[in-house]
């Protein structure tokens, strides 16, 4: 009788032990687990942060985003993290502004399946350039095309206003072609050496090229 009650107790014993065991485990297993979770949302959210243009510190102007501070000393860390993952390098305050547009005048997504016209002026500047960019790298076997204007070489009516013609199909005049087959795009507008570097409230949306959708494929 003495022996099976030893029995039963060494049994229960090792059933409690096992039971700690396993409840360790669980939490051990649930610890990591949730560790591995929160850090692959934490470099995906990095990740797509930082693939696109600035997530933070612009200021709207109609369809344009001015970025005044984005190549300053005091800029945000996503900023620099952009910056270092393009390789650019962007315009310090005394250099210049950067404004970008992701989207038209009516707010509809820039799309590399659309056309649009880009025709008014620029903010008073010694030069500026104009470039557009899909997101991602180029598609297998597509040849690298036309990226972008400089203020030198751009075709103007004679009363100093411009028009771009940004398509996928070949356009007369100042013709920009689509970087990628389909899937969103933006325009780039870097000013060199310009008084509204230092106020970017003196900008308005008449002082900014204006981006209307005139087509869109299938």
């Amino acid at each position: 009788m003495a022996a099976r009650s030893a029995r039963e107790e060494s049994s229960s014993r090792l059933r409690r032990l096992a039971r700690g065991a396993a409840t360790r485990s669980s939490r051990v297993g649930l610890f990591v687990y949730a560790l591995t979770l929160g850090g692959l949302l934490g470099l995906a959210s990095a990740d797509y942060a930082t693939s696109g243009g600035y997530p933070f510190g612009g200021t709207s102007i109609g369809s344009w985003t001015a970025w005044p501070r984005a190549g300053s000393l005091d800029s945000d860390p996503y900023a620099r993290a952009v910056n270092a993952r393009r390789g650019d390098i962007p315009l310090a305050v005394g250099e210049g502004m950067l404004l970008t547009a992701a989207s038209d005048d009516e707010g509809r997504t820039l799309d590399a399946r659309c056309s649009y016209r880009l025709a008014g002026v620029t903010p008073p500047a010694r030069a500026w350039t104009i470039t557009v960019t899909g997101r991602g790298a180029l598609p297998p076997g597509q040849e690298p095309v036309r990226t972008g204007f400089t203020s030198t070489e751009i075709l103007r009516e004679t009363d100093g206003r411009f028009a771009i013609l940004l398509s996928p199909e070949v356009q007369p005049g100042n013709w920009l072609p689509m970087p990628r087959p389909s899937g969103p795009v933006r325009l780039a507008l870097r000013l060199y050496d310009t008084p509204v570097a230092a106020s970017v409230g003196s900008l308005d949306r008449d002082s900014l090229p204006a981006i209307e959708r005139t087509g869109c494929g299938s």
